[in-house]
Parts: C-alpha cells; sequence; structure tokens
C-alpha cells in the first residue's frame, strides 16, 4: 500500500489527485507544518530538505511531486495516465510536466516566499512582482497550448501533467491575473473537477472551492 506524507493545499496535492484517479489502496500521513514537522529527525530520514510530498511503499522512499506522478502513472498504465514509453505524446507529457515543475513551480515559490530570494530585506517586493510578472507570461503559453491543442495538454487525454496544472493554479488565487480566467486553462480544469478523485482530494483536505 502507498503512503503519502502530505499537507493540504501543499505541493503534495497532485500526487494525491492522482493516487485518487489509479484506486490503488493508499494511505495519507499528515506532516503537520504548523508544528514545522517537514523538519523532524524522523521526516528528515525520509526527504532530506523537509520538503513535502514523500511518497512510501514496500522499500521504495520517493520524494519530488512530479516524480511521484509519473511514477505512480508508470506503475498503473491501466489508468491511461501516461503515453507508452517512447512515443511522441509521452515526450510532450515530459515537456509539459517539467515546464510545469520548473518553470512555473518556482515562480510560484518566488511570489509566495519573496524573502527567501533575496538578502536584502527591502528586494522581497520586486522579487515577488517579478515572479507574478513571470507566471503571467508562462500561464499564458499554457493556455495558449490549450486552445490550440486541448482540452487537456496532451489533446483528448487526460494526464498526470493536468492534475498538475490543477494544483498549480489553485496557487494563483493571490495573483492580480489569476490563470482560472484564461479560457483554456479554465475549460482544462472545469473537466478536471468533474472527476470524482479530485472531488475526493478536495474534500478531504478541505479544499471548497478548490480554485
Amino acid at each position: 500500500m502507498y503512503e503519502l506524507f502530505y499537507y493540504p493545499d501543499n505541493a503534495s496535492l497532485a500526487p494525491h489527485f492522482v493516487l485518487e484517479e489509479i484506486g490503488a489502496p493508499f494511505t495519507l500521513t499528515l506532516v503537520d507544518r504548523t508544528r514545522n514537522e517537514q523538519k523532524s529527525p524522523q521526516y528528515l530520514e525520509r526527504n532530506p530538505l523537509g520538503r513535502i510530498p514523500t511518497l512510501v511503499y514496500d522499500h521504495v522512499v520517493l520524494f519530488e511531486s512530479a516524480a511521484i506522478c509519473l511514477h505512480l502513472a508508470d506503475r498503473h498504465p491501466e489508468a491511461r495516465l501516461a503515453p507508452a514509453v517512447a512515443s511522441d505524446a509521452r515526450a510532450h507529457l515530459y515537456k509539459w510536466l517539467m515546464f510545469l515543475t520548473n518553470t512555473i513551480q518556482p515562480d510560484h515559490m518566488a511570489f509566495f516566499y519573496a524573502d527567501r530570494y533575496t538578502a536584502d530585506p527591502r528586494g522581497a517586493v520586486a522579487v515577488s512582482a517579478a515572479a507574478e510578472e513571470r507566471l503571467g507570461q508562462a500561464y499564458a503559453a499554457v493556455d495558449a497550448a490549450l486552445q490550440r491543442e486541448g482540452p487537456f495538454l496532451l489533446g483528448r487525454d487526460v494526464s498526470v501533467a493536468d492534475f498538475y496544472l490543477l494544483m498549480l493554479i489553485r496557487w494563483g488565487a493571490k495573483q492580480r491575473n489569476h490563470p482560472k480566467h484564461l479560457p483554456g486553462i479554465r475549460r482544462c480544469a472545469e473537466l478536471l473537477l468533474q472527476r470524482a478523485s479530485v472531488q475526493r482530494a478536495a474534500i478531504t483536505e478541505q479544499l471548497q472551492p478548490i480554485y
């Protein structure tokens, strides 16, 4: 059985969506950030930088949200959340998943935790503003692709990248231009919100509304 170490509305949300979608048995273990439990010796044994999430099963310990999502898709091909290895569609999955985790997610972090990205206490406002501008550009690129090739990032087929996108656009609520207002992104998100897997995860994490 899988065990997902999580905290509500953190980077564990995408793997939570995926676990619900594939239908495999799993348990959730809360890592209470309000008590700094992610920095406890016990948790650091599993995740050396004390970040959330971590997935554990059998003798496997896996961190990094995108890696967890992709690995779950590979272990459960019947869920059809990732195209065949070496296919063109698989290449596009890598493209979008890496874009989400390497380009968009870091700018969300810079937006929310700007003080961590500068040694100048007066520079945090500028760091956050620059991150917000980059997020706008990145989401515009995602939206253009969804309008052109959607409704999902791989076209007609839902994938782990779409669940990852849903997690990220939820974090956009405090931006001046929430990405949910972009038509392609909104259509993708609304289709995902109809899925029972997303609804179950949202109820468990008390995320109402989800975006």
